[in-house]
């Protein structure tokens, strides 16, 4: 099995919690223990993946927008009580143009690829 670059991950994983919250308002996502649960988790996918990226491509990593504010947003929940405010803001405000930033880095990387 092919494994998955970082930045697909991160893509998959924001674009997952985007589709969970779709048509959905602050009430609803509040007043589901699921859909809680499940855009958590993909926003913990999606903080580990930033993080990783900072690891191993730090330039990379520093040249998406929201990054020092991303990071620290989608993982602060993991060890202490979820603030569901912020996860609604990061969701509405910050991960639609960091996702979109992504995609373009990865198309782009392949295209790069794919005429070498």
């Amino acid at each position: 099995m092919k494994r998955r670059s970082t930045s697909a991950t991160f893509v998959r994983a924001a674009a997952s919690a985007a589709e969970f919250v779709k048509g959905k308002s602050f009430a609803d996502y509040t007043a589901d223990v699921m859909l809680r649960s499940a855009v958590e988790r993909q926003l913990e996918i999606v903080g580990e993946a930033l993080a990783q990226l900072a690891r191993t491509d730090l330039s990379t990593a520093s040249q998406i927008s929201e990054y020092h504010g991303l990071l620290p947003s989608a993982t602060s929940f993991m060890f202490a009580e979820i603030d569901h405010r912020i996860v609604w803001i990061v969701l509405e405000t910050k991960l639609p143009g960091v996702r979109q930033e992504a995609e373009t880095r990865l198309t782009d990387k392949k295209q790069s690829r794919a005429a070498e």
